[in-house]
């Protein structure tokens, strides 16, 4: 943290009237963000969001594929790079469709600063760890997730924040983007795992179907991170604004199935294949997308796309970051993986992974 940042800091809760709140700093992630909590003088607290603008740029709305891949990850993945006026327009969106997410009270998008709501410590993971019955918050968190989906989705985010921040579609590209970390960077992690160019166009031919279906079935608003440590339980709110959600700044017009895969393949805990199946049953029949798409067949296909994501992180966050302690949750992906990979549709799939990635790999 620079002398210099510090002073933008300091000079942007000056103008939101802050400058006397005493500031705690809070445990952070994977990301580039940090987060303090502010007490208030007179009372109260406030959550304070530092995202310096140290990331590429979003992906422009208007970049067709060739220009995407030509700007790099974020506009090939189409990630909000951190942009915190992503954030406020995806918050502000969120609360109109009666969820609730953190209410903001100043930003500065440019500076990448923001002051907000404290929904407070109770993440569904720290409850659960704590010995509070998962199966309730679950239920809660999948219920909350369809009453999303239900909502009709705009094309741009933020008006009443006087911001314009398009939504965008989880496209082809993203999704591949999203299939090729495992090879791109697992082998650096695992050198037994031997990925050469034969190897990788049959990858790439694997998926292809299931990313057609990924970008011809994205038609509701997907969180992209949507799992128990981005939820936050607020029971004294009614129905499905009890689930606070945080981290969406990444959010995108997407597959169904995709929210549905972070919940229920969670990286940081095990979701049990009983709890996973019983939560998929209860999707299957309130969401009215079961009537129109194969959504388990779905659930699996890109279910595996979006674990050989996680896994692509992960192991990226070991080799390149030097962020050791990722390499602990691979296990548990390999895991949900092979569950996935039972589904029949996925038969090449599996036999792909068998030829290039050995078991002791698988770790």
């Amino acid at each position: 943290m620079t002398a210099e940042r510090d002073a933008l800091k300091d000079a942007f809760l000056a103008r939101a009237g802050l400058a006397g709140a005493r500031r705690e700093r809070l445990a952070g992630d994977a990301s580039t963000r940090a987060y303090e909590r502010l007490y208030l003088a007179g009372g109260g607290r406030r959550i304070f969001m530092d995202q310096p603008p140290v990331e590429s740029a979003p992906c422009p709305p208007d970049a067709d594929a060739g220009a995407r891949r030509s700007l790099g990850y974020n506009a090939m993945a189409r990630l909000a790079a951190g942009r915190v006026d992503a954030f406020v327009a995806v918050a502000g969106w969120l609360n109109q469709a009666g969820l609730s997410a953190p209410r903001i009270e100043a930003f500065d998008a440019g500076q990448g600063l923001a002051v907000m709501e404290d929904l407070g410590d109770d993440l569904f993971g720290t409850l659960i760890a704590g010995g509070a019955d998962e199966g309730p918050l679950y239920e809660a968190a999948l219920d909350a997730l369809i009453h999303m989906q239900d909502q009709p989705v705009p094309g741009r985010l933020g008006a009443e924040a006087g911001l314009d921040w398009p939504l965008l579609t989880y496209d082809a590209l993203a999704l591949e983007t999203a299939a090729d970390l495992l090879p791109d960077w697992l082998p650096a992690l695992r050198p037994g795992v031997r990925v050469d160019a034969a190897a990788r166009r049959d990858w790439s031919s694997l998926w292809r179907p299931i990313l057609e279906r990924g970008e011809a079935g994205a038609r509701v608003f997907c969180h992209r991170d949507y799992h128990v440590e981005n939820l936050i339980w607020l029971p004294d709110r009614e129905g499905p604004a009890r689930v606070g959600m945080v981290d969406f700044q990444d959010a995108v017009l997407a597959h169904p199935a995709w929210d549905l895969s972070m919940l229920l393949h969670d990286a940081r805990r095990d979701v049990s294949r009983t709890l996973s199946d019983t939560l998929l049953g209860r999707y299957l029949e309130r969401s009215r997308y079961a009537d129109e798409l194969p959504i388990a067949s779905d659930f699996h296909a890109l279910g595996a796309l979006n674990i050989c994501r996680i896994i692509g992180v992960f192991a990226r966050l070991v080799v390149r970051d030097g962020r050791p302690r990722y390499e602990a949750f691979l296990p548990r992906m390999w895991g949900y993986l092979d569950a996935c990979l039972a589904d029949p549709g996925l038969s090449d799939l599996r036999a792909w992974l068998d030829a290039c990635v050995p078991a002791d790999a698988r770790r």
